[in-house]
């Protein structure tokens, strides 16, 4: 679904997209009285979250690097809720509405400054050009990466420990793709920042002789969001996921499938793992494009390399 800057903040991030997600959440009486119905939900939203994040490793278009991970990310919601923990997903949705739109409003402020380019490979060198959007691209995807103390830290990492503190197959099954979606997406947001600012210039001279910065006008909302990116998982996770929380009342959860609990006292390898796995990410992407800079000629082997060539097309062409 493709559409104006504004209109895709909108609806990426609060919205349209989310629809069907807070529609489970609401429905959770109904979903805790079948098994497989849970079942189900819990694989869609795994697969989902894996698929949707591996797309968005090969996408070459500003907005649709960002759009891929959306589905990502709804991926996490789904089968969060999937494993009975509606109040979580809801967090994450409410926590990922404020990045989400931090990152498609600061993508809009690049693309009105470049004449309405949109493609990542004829950008490169914009940090002096455009340092207040490339702050807020920054914030927003340490924020979606779920950097430590930054807002999709407290959501992400609360459920990828309750998939794994569920201890039965399906949870495990969440719990590595939910890990893997996370290098995946560690990957695309450190290559669109790379790709977009710090690379060597890749533009062309008469977009870069009009280049220019957001006026403050457009810069004011980024800078709201990018507080909210910053502090709203920090002050608004006791109301979610402590116990005892009555803060979403109207969500119902089984007894025996809810295991806030356990998620405590999983092994301090089990909970970094997740951490461990976005930080192989971010160097991965670094080493790939700096490896691109200095030796051109083996990189474009490589991907024209028939293993390789099929592997990029597919997940290109989605």
């Amino acid at each position: 679904m493709e559409g104006p800057t504004p209109v895709s903040a909108l609806i990426h991030a609060a919205t349209l997209v989310v629809a069907g997600v807070f529609l489970i959440i609401r429905c959770s009486s109904l979903f805790e009285n079948s098994d497989s119905v849970l079942f189900l939900v819990s694989i869609v939203g795994a697969l989902t979250s894996f698929f949707a994040a591996s797309v968005g490793l090969f996408q070459n278009d500003l907005k649709r690097v960002i759009a891929y991970s959306t589905c990502s990310q709804l991926g996490y919601m789904i089968f969060i809720s999937g494993l009975s923990h509606y109040s979580v997903s809801l967090f994450h949705l409410a926590n990922h509405a404020v990045f989400k739109a931090l990152l498609f409003l600061s993508a809009g402020c690049i693309i009105h400054g470049m004449a309405d380019e949109q493609d990542l490979r004829k950008m490169g060198g914009l940090l002096n050009i455009f340092p207040v959007s490339y702050t807020m691209v920054l914030i927003g995807s340490l924020a979606l990466i779920g950097t430590p103390f930054l807002t999709g830290f407290y959501s992400k990492d609360c459920i990828l420990e309750l998939a794994a503190a569920k201890h039965t197959t399906v949870g495990n099954f969440c719990y590595f793709l939910g890990c893997s979606a996370a290098f995946c997406t560690s990957f695309y947001s450190f290559r669109l920042v790379f790709l977009t600012f710090i690379n060597p210039v890749n533009s062309y001279k008469k977009y870069l002789e009009g280049a220019h910065d957001a006026p403050f006008t457009m810069v004011f909302p980024l800078m709201v969001l990018a507080l909210g990116a910053i502090f709203y998982g920090f002050l608004s996770r006791d109301l979610v996921i402590g116990l005892g929380s009555l803060f979403f009342n109207s969500v119902h959860t089984n007894f025996y499938n809810f295991n806030l609990v356990d998620s405590e006292f999983l092994s301090p390898i089990i909970k970094n793992i997740p951490f461990i796995f976005t930080c192989c990410g971010a160097i991965f992407s670094l080493l790939l494009i700096h490896c691109f800079n200095v030796n051109k000629g083996f990189v474009m082997d490589l991907k024209l390399s028939s293993p390789f060539k099929g592997f990029y097309v597919f997940l290109n062409k989605k």
